[in-house]
């Protein structure tokens, strides 16, 4: 089994907000947006990536 330890956690509380109870994937939290958490509350909705594409040429000019 393996875990993993938050140094903003002390004593189940954020030190990073404010001392708030520890909730891995709270809003300001450091894991936020960088881990899919298995509860879909906590994960960011993704945008859609844009592929690079060219940008549209001008009209011609008449």
């Amino acid at each position: 089994m393996s875990g993993w330890g938050c140094v903003h956690e002390i004593q189940e509380q954020c030190s990073r907000l404010g001392n708030l109870p520890c909730d891995p994937g709270m809003k300001g939290c450091i894991l936020a947006g960088r881990f899919r958490f298995s509860n879909p509350d906590k994960n960011r909705r993704r945008d859609p990536v844009e592929r690079n594409t060219p940008p549209p040429s001008p009209a011609p000019k008449d």
